[in-house]
């Protein structure tokens, strides 16, 4: 059954208002990186994104119902591999900038059809291996000139957490695709935010720090911009379709160069500036392709 609502102006400018909420999820994580545990940061980005989630549930009358699952061990899995996902993904952006860890995320789209080929029996077509081909020479066109001598470790262990976090990512949604027959993308959305919080809570025997107000402040917002990014783009997939949207990852990219430019002073290295459009390129002909899937299956 097809539950989108044809509203494309909408379901367009919610992408675009979920493109600047996660940069500023991105760009409050990379401000605390250098004084806040990884862990601890995960977990006040979690905790506090369960907020604008439990409302968003709440005005559409599926909370607590939402909590009723079929599928806890598949929650489970989805929530571990999200949990790992976001683990990898801050420790990238700490060591990367924000426009740089943020078209890694890119990748997921891609390694989630090659998943669904190889987990879930889908066909290797033509769309897909030209999407993972644009991606290898986007990711090849980033990584390769850092890999020199001179160039910073930290920033090439940035580009391999990465590309794991985006691997990650790409497991958890293959799985999501597998719960979401019987689960509803509340409640996918809600176990998940349970998970990474009690992930992050874990790691408080490894030491946590006592946080200055502002720091605290930025971590709350990490959460309440990670949750309200996330329902902006639950409404946008509503509103309107995949191929509707997919123009805009490259609107959403432009947040976070802006946020490198004028909040840390870090310029765009040209292997970044070949790598974008080779990247989005083929992250949406991935989401396309996965559109056309589901469009056939529903016939």
């Amino acid at each position: 059954m097809n539950d989108v609502v044809d509203r494309p102006l909408a379901g367009i400018l919610l992408r675009l208002m979920s493109g600047i909420l996660f940069t500023g999820m991105m760009v409050c994580v990379k401000l605390v990186s250098t004084q806040v545990p990884l862990g601890q940061t995960i977990f006040f980005r979690s905790a506090f994104a369960l907020l604008p989630i439990l409302v968003f549930m709440l005005w559409r009358r599926e909370f607590p119902r939402v909590l009723v699952t079929r599928r806890p061990l598949g929650h489970l899995l989805r929530s571990g591999l999200g949990a790992a996902a976001m683990f990898a993904s801050f420790a990238a952006v700490a060591r990367l900038p924000v426009a740089e860890a943020t078209l890694l995320a890119q990748l997921a789209p891609v390694f989630t059809a090659i998943g669904g080929v190889l987990l879930l029996s889908e066909r290797f077509t033509l769309h897909r291996a030209l999407a993972f081909a644009l991606v290898l020479c986007g990711v090849a066109a980033l990584v390769v000139p850092d890999l020199g001598a001179g160039q910073p470790a930290g920033r090439v262990l940035g580009y391999g957490l990465g590309i794991l976090a985006a691997l990650l990512t790409a497991g958890a949604l293959v799985t999501v695709r597998r719960i979401s027959r019987t689960e509803s993308a509340a409640s996918i959305a809600f176990y998940f935010v349970l998970v990474t919080t009690l992930a992050g809570l874990a790691t408080l025997p490894l030491g946590w720090v006592a946080v200055s107000g502002t720091t605290l402040a930025l971590l709350i917002l990490a959460g309440l911009f990670g949750g309200a990014a996330h329902i902006c783009m639950t409404l946008a997939l509503r509103f309107t379709e995949v191929s509707r949207l997919a123009p805009f990852e490259y609107v959403a990219l432009v947040w976070p160069v802006l946020a490198d430019l004028l909040i840390f002073g870090l310029p765009l290295s040209s292997g970044f500036l070949v790598a974008l459009p080779l990247v989005l390129g083929g992250a949406a002909l991935a989401a396309l392709e996965g559109h056309r899937v589901r469009r056939l299956l529903r016939r």
